[in-house]
């Protein structure tokens, strides 16, 4: 009885073994499809690694030439504004008694004639511009103070203010400023803005 059972035993053991070497090479062969595809999937990731930082590479090229275009073009913006901004040349101040001669003394002076010539641009747009005139005294303060202008965010006073139409070519401008209070002698200034850009400043000295 007991060779009997050995041998069922050794039946069902080996029957077993052989079962368990068959699961087990059904395992190896799906473990070598594994290494296949994951080797396969190691390169496929390696190349998607590649790709990845040369995309990376063209969009910080990209960004790097865009902003290059971008200062590009605000320094060209600048420069055009800078070229269209006008230009007053040859200024000239004239103190004038009443009879509209030049007076000699402080308390002859009835009006200031400021006059200058605008030179010719034709990058500046053309159509009306509003000419602003700051004269100011020998202790800063504005003669004839008229009102206010905007100029670097701050307001300014001005002595006079006059609406041309330009045309992009050279234009003479005259501008006249009364006088109704007291000026002591020294360096009277002109300021001329226009736009919220100074174009142009001239002085002149009055001895008494």
């Amino acid at each position: 009885n007991l060779l009997e059972e050995l041998r069922r035993v050794k039946s069902t053991d080996a029957t077993e073994i052989t079962r368990l070497k068959r699961e087990l090479e059904t395992v190896r062969a799906v473990l070598r499809t594994y290494i296949i595809q994951v080797d396969s999937l190691q390169r496929a990731n390696h190349q998607l690694q590649n790709e990845n930082m040369m995309v990376r590479q063209q969009y910080n090229d990209a960004t790097s030439q865009i902003t290059s275009l971008t200062s590009e073009k605000q320094n060209l913006s600048e420069q055009v504004a800078i070229a269209s901004q006008l230009d007053a040349t040859g200024i000239d101040i004239m103190p004038q008694n009443k009879r509209g001669k030049q007076a000699k003394k402080t308390k002859d002076i009835t009006r200031f004639t400021v006059s200058f010539t605008i030179t010719k641009n034709i990058t500046a747009k053309t159509g009306q511009r509003t000419i602003y005139v700051r004269l100011t005294k020998p202790n800063n303060d504005v003669v004839s103070n008229s009102g206010s202008f905007s100029y670097e965010n701050k307001q300014l006073g001005y002595s006079a203010m006059k609406v041309i139409e330009y045309s992009g070519q050279e234009q003479s401008v005259t501008l006249y400023i009364p006088v109704s209070e007291f000026l002591s002698p020294g360096a009277f200034h002109a300021y001329i803005f226009a736009e919220g850009t100074m174009i142009g400043s001239g002085s002149i000295s009055i001895a008494k």
